[in-house]
This record gives structure tokens, sequence and C-alpha cells, in this order.
């Protein structure tokens, strides 16, 4: 009798899940396939690729996780190209990601802001492959020692030499407008993964128990409007007049524009970015007397947040033009950066050419 009774209950409790999984969960690797037809580049090859960034992004969530336990907190001891201190997890997920886009094929090779130079993949027909991914494997990572939300953030282009042929610099000095993917997962609360092919923005969230990346926000867009801005005012003395100025309007008593905002600044660009995507605001990595060129990278950090930022409604400048119509001279090229809802971007620009520097 317990068994008769047992079976059914098992069929229900199985079809309950089905259409719970049906009606509510769709895997990235799902709605990649679903929406490939919508995606001027996508192809099998782009979707491997995606899921070799995705693999890698698990590997990270997993040790970041238990970062505290194991011996991958703390620097390096050595220092990249750009003369700053290594991060262990910065090394260590240089290598995860490095290895999973290695292992596909369809990748002919990177450029990491932990290397000094691009890396060309050899051998099982890595030459063949007909793209190449530039990435900044750990974004924030000095925050981890302290438990605040990290990232990984990648960018796809397709290369430009013939295939068959090793990559070389070329491949890799692309404007940004010519990117055919981007993203960026943040290590956070949870983690998810952001991405754009050029047709929407979608996120999705990593769910550790079933080892997958679930659909959560689709076609995500910036709000019409923002009251947040980020920017690290320690280094106010430092910035050009328009930005000082800029942020003395931030911080006014006006209730036609809803200000004063609200200064959000974590310190990581993932995931100050990814706050202020969702809630509306604005993220400024200015030029300094110190850094005047700024101090991200057009590569690895400015373009890919820049083709989300224009796929989400938002916009993105340093300071006077289009992120991605800048043509890279060099490979760890620097670039001020505002980022964010469209009307507050303009300010910042707007304020910039209202104020310029004194001669």
């Amino acid at each position: 009798m317990c068994g008769k009774v047992f079976l059914p209950l098992l069929i229900l409790r199985f079809r309950v899940l089905f259409i719970f999984r049906e009606s509510v969960m769709k895997t990235l690797g799902e709605f990649i396939v679903e929406k490939q037809h919508e995606f001027p580049h996508a192809t099998g090859e782009l979707t491997a690729l995606l899921s070799a960034i995705k693999l890698g992004a698990k590997i990270i969530h997993r040790d970041i996780n238990k970062a505290g336990l194991v011996d991958i907190l703390g620097t390096s001891g050595v220092s990249n190209v750009q003369g700053e201190v290594q991060m262990k997890l910065d090394l260590f997920a240089n290598e995860k990601l490095k290895a999973a886009l290695k292992a596909r094929g369809q990748v002919a090779g990177i450029a990491s802001e932990e290397e000094d130079e691009i890396v060309v993949f050899d051998g099982e027909g890595s030459e063949n492959g007909k793209y190449v991914v530039l990435m900044d494997p750990l974004d924030g990572s000095s925050n981890i020692d302290v438990n605040v939300s990290v990232g990984t953030i990648f960018s796809i282009y397709r290369r430009i030499t013939p295939v068959g042929t090793p990559v070389t610099e070329e491949d890799f000095l692309q404007p940004g407008s010519k990117q055919v993917a981007a993203g960026y997962v943040v290590y956070g609360s949870s983690t998810m993964l952001v991405y754009t092919t050029g047709c929407g923005v979608h996120a999705f969230t990593y769910d550790p128990s079933l080892g997958v990346f679930c659909l959560s926000h689709e076609s995500v867009h910036f709000p019409e409007s923002g009251q947040m801005y980020s920017i690290n005012e320690g280094n106010y003395i430092k910035f050009p007049n328009g930005v000082k100025k800029y942020i003395k309007y931030c911080q006014e008593m006006d209730e036609a524009t809803n200000r004063p905002y609200t200064s959000r600044y974590i310190g990581s660009l993932v995931s100050d970015f990814h706050r202020n995507l969702l809630k509306g605001g604005i993220y400024l990595y200015p030029s300094t007397a110190t850094h005047p060129e700024g101090k991200l990278r057009l590569a690895y950090e400015c373009n890919p947040m820049a083709f989300l930022a224009e796929q989400a409604g938002g916009k993105a400048s340093d300071g006077k033009n289009r992120i991605l119509d800048i043509v890279p001279q060099k490979l760890h090229q620097r670039s001020p950066f505002f980022v964010g809802t469209q009307s507050m971007v303009e300010d910042a620009e707007r304020f910039l050419r209202d104020y310029p520097e004194e001669q």
C-alpha cells in the first residue's frame, strides 16, 4: 500500500519540478542557443567560447568562496607590466581563464591585464581560432582580503589576421566598436554573469546547488535617470576642474533634479558599474595629476564596459570622446572613464567642457 501511494507522489513531485524548471529557470546555455539567431555574430564557435568563460567563472567563484581557507589571499610578490603588485588571486584567475579558453580551440590568443604581452595559443589547432579575448581576470582583487565584491571582465573580437596563422598584436588593437561580445562576472552576495553580443544586455545568477547560471535579468537597461555617483573622492585634489565642479553639482540641493545625489563607491569597477546599471548612476575615473592619461585600461576595462553600457541604453566617454571610437595605440593603454546613465554622463561632459584646465 505504501509503495502504491509513494509512487504517484514521486511522479507528482517530478512533474512539479519539471513545470517549475520550464516556467522559471532558463540556463545561460539554453538562452544562448535560443537567442542565437538574433545575434549577428553568434555561431556555435562563439557559443563554445562563452561556455569556456562560464566554466572559468565557476572555478573562480568556487575558490573565492574559500579564499580565506587556502593560500590564495595577499600579494604574490611580483608586479605586472604597469608596475602594480599582483595579488595571488589575480594570477590564479588569470591562469584558470587562460586554460579554459585555450582548451576550447575557438580562441587563437588572449591579452590580459596580468600579462606583459599577448599570449598566442599554440597546438591543438588554436591558430585556426577565429577569436581573440581580452580580459581583466579579477577586477578589484585588493578587496578580496576584506570580503568585498570583485569581478571578471572580458571582451571578444574577431581576429583580423588570416585564420591559420598566429595572431599578432594587431588583432588586439581594435577599437571597442569592433567587439562581438563583452561582459563581466561579479562575485558578490551572489555570483552573476552579465553579457552582450550586441543585442541587449542579459544577466544570469549562478545557482551553486545546480552548478548552472540561470537567467535572472533579461534585457537590462539603465534607468532613465540616476541618483548615484561613484568616484574615489579621496583623489579630489588631483581631479580636473570640470570633475571637481561636477562633484559639487552632485552634492547641491535641487528638488527639480532630485539632488543631492548619493555617493557610492566600492573600489571595484564591476561592482560599481553593476549597481549603477540596476539602480541608475554614473561611474567616474577621470585623469588625475598623477595619472594624466587616466588609470583604467582601455582594452580590458573601458571597452567592454562601454559596450555593455551602450547596449543597456547608457553612455561611456573619456570626458570628450565616445570610448568605443578610440583606436588603441598600445596594449595596456589607459583612459579616463565616465560611464552610466546617459544624462549623467552628458552632464559630466558638459562640466569638463565648461571648466577647462587653467593653462
